[in-house]
């Protein structure tokens, strides 16, 4: 087996009640031979060419040569650091399998201006621009983000004497404006398979070409993978996909928030992957499973709310599950391509349990419009609702900001969680310069009592930002912005990356609040070393 899964306690007694139900309906035959009807009559013209995952392997199998290939002529010219400009499943799935590899892969997933400049400037360990390689990857050739910092770095190629076309390479779908663009431009292109979505992508180009490209062994990515295809085409009860799928999607009542955590595995940042691929496969029709990345001594561990089943992630499961505070947790282990399967297999699976199509991202679009709107017009900022020892506060409701300090608006915020809600920290900030936030997911989930997610902006848009707008109306928001002296030009564009990353923060939240109702708080670093010590004492 290439990947091991443990059940005790109620979770055990979910799966067996949910899992006969599933072998029976034949669901994992009927994924494996491509029936797009598993949806519903309103899925099926979706996914009829979305399912093109369940063939990755082999047709990602021709890439490798030309990959690897590739990898040696650029050693040979002394081009050794890679850099991948995507966003979503476009950098996600990449970013886990170069870690997990042990290999450095630069992941450029913002647009906040400081990031965008270390990854162009590199590092006296990795190397400067001379030795850069950038891998701009984007499924509909037309992602603001990576279009940005394609234009970003051909001008710094440009300014350094290099032809951009001998170091940059695209990934894109056949076809798209991207394709056409590099290809009219002389850059290297690889296309993907059209039929694959964004988040179902690891094992076609978009995952094997900027990790091929930085050292990894692709193909034995590939094996692993092949070596679990057979586990999961079979309507059986030892299906490991049937297994995971009822384990988080079945069960009445359900639990409707998944915890993720990584507990002694060799395998790096699996969870945030998933978060994507479930919350974005799900998150729609107002249901969906939100997945919640946590540490072994996070607080929604201790405390387990009755709305939220642990995964653990370990590297045997069979043998992990003899300590007995794992009870009620679904344990896995398997290796990372047995992992990519499994999940993709199990989310679709789970769409189908919820009833919903797994393939689509409705409310994605939403927020990028919200965006584009705000850059045509940069109207200036709203005026704080208060500002507190150089924190400016923004609120969707004035009733949030009655107390006039950052721990008061923060407790009101907790107070208009529902019953069985949850918090989304949304951190637009540099994350290079500003990593420790992240550590204030911890806090919050303390202070609040509820199950919170942390997502990077703006590349969470591209992932959980669906279920924030299409899941449950349960949510409450605290976005983090900064003000920073650091900008850089978008050659071509009337606007700035400063001004960009303003206008996603800004637009996300116009939607959120103006559009669905959730509330909203919005907190401005102007100075923000100190004042992210600020942040966690408030949160406190």
């Amino acid at each position: 087996m290439t990947f091991d899964i443990h059940l005790s306690g109620p979770v055990k007694r979910v799966v067996d009640e949910t899992l006969p139900g599933l072998v029976s309906s034949l669901i994992a035959s009927g994924i494996t031979a491509g029936d797009a009807t598993l949806w519903g009559p309103e899925a099926e013209a979706e996914a009829s060419i979305r399912l093109g995952w369940v063939d990755a392997v082999s047709v990602s199998r021709p890439l490798v040569a030309e990959i690897e290939a590739l990898h040696r002529e650029l050693l040979a010219k002394g081009v050794s650091r890679v850099v991948l400009a995507g966003m979503g499943g476009s950098s996600l799935a990449p970013e886990v399998i170069a870690q997990t590899a042990g290999v450095p892969l630069v992941i450029l997933d913002s647009t906040a201006p400081g990031q965008v400049l270390a990854a162009i400037d590199g590092d006296p360990e990795s190397g400067g621009l001379d030795r850069t390689v950038l891998v701009v990857s984007s499924k509909s050739g037309s992602t603001v983000e990576t279009d940005s910092a394609k234009r970003a770095f051909e001008a710094a190629f440009r300014d350094l004497g290099i032809d951009p076309a001998e170091r940059i390479v695209v990934v894109t779908d056949p076809g798209s404006p991207l394709d056409q663009s590099a290809r009219a431009d002389g850059y290297r292109v690889f296309n993907a398979d059209p039929n694959v979505g964004g988040r179902y992508s690891a094992l076609t180009a978009f995952g094997l070409v900027p990790t091929g490209l930085a050292g990894v062994d692709i193909a034995e990515l590939l094996d692993e993978a092949d070596a679990t295809l057979l586990e999961v085409a079979i309507d059986s009860p030892s299906n490991p996909a049937l297994v995971l799928a009822s384990a988080i999607a079945g069960g009445t009542p359900r639990k409707d928030k998944l915890g993720l955590v990584t507990d002694g595995t060799h395998i790096v940042g699996l969870p945030d992957w998933i978060e994507q691929l479930v919350a974005e496969s799900t998150g729609k029709q107002g249901t969906g499973i939100l997945p919640v990345v946590l540490l072994p001594v996070s607080p929604e561990v201790a405390n387990k709310p009755a709305d939220l089943q642990v995964v653990r992630f370990v590297d045997d499961a069979n043998k992990f599950h003899l300590f007995e505070h794992h009870t009620g947790e679904v344990l896995v282990s398997g290796s990372l391509a047995a992992q990519f399967i499994v999940w993709e297999y199990a989310t679709v699976i789970a769409g189908q349990m919820l009833g919903i199509n797994p393939f689509d991202q409705p409310d994605v679009e939403s927020a990028k419009a919200a965006t584009r709107g705000l850059l045509d017009a940069r109207p200036e900022p709203s005026a704080p609702a208060f500002t507190a020892a150089g924190v400016e506060v923004r609120v969707s409701d004035p009733a949030l900001a009655a107390s006039g300090t950052v721990a008061g608006v923060l407790d009101a915020l907790w107070s208009q969680i529902p019953e069985g809600g949850y918090v989304a920290i949304q951190a637009y900030v540099d994350r290079l310069q500003l990593a420790q936030l992240e550590g204030l997911r911890e806090m919050v989930a303390a202070d609040s009592g509820r199950p919170t997610t942390f997502g990077w902006g703006p590349r969470f848009l591209h992932s959980t930002g669906q279920y924030h707008k299409g899941g449950p109306a349960d949510g409450v928001f605290l976005q983090i912005t900064e003000r920073s002296d650091v900008d850089l030009e978008i050659p071509g564009r009337p606007f700035t990356f400063g001004q960009l990353i303003d206008a996603q923060a800004a637009g996300d939240a116009s939607v959120l609040a103006d559009g669905h109702g959730r509330p909203v708080v919005t907190i401005t670093l102007t100075d923000p070393q100190p004042e992210v010590l600020a942040l966690f004492e408030a949160a406190q």
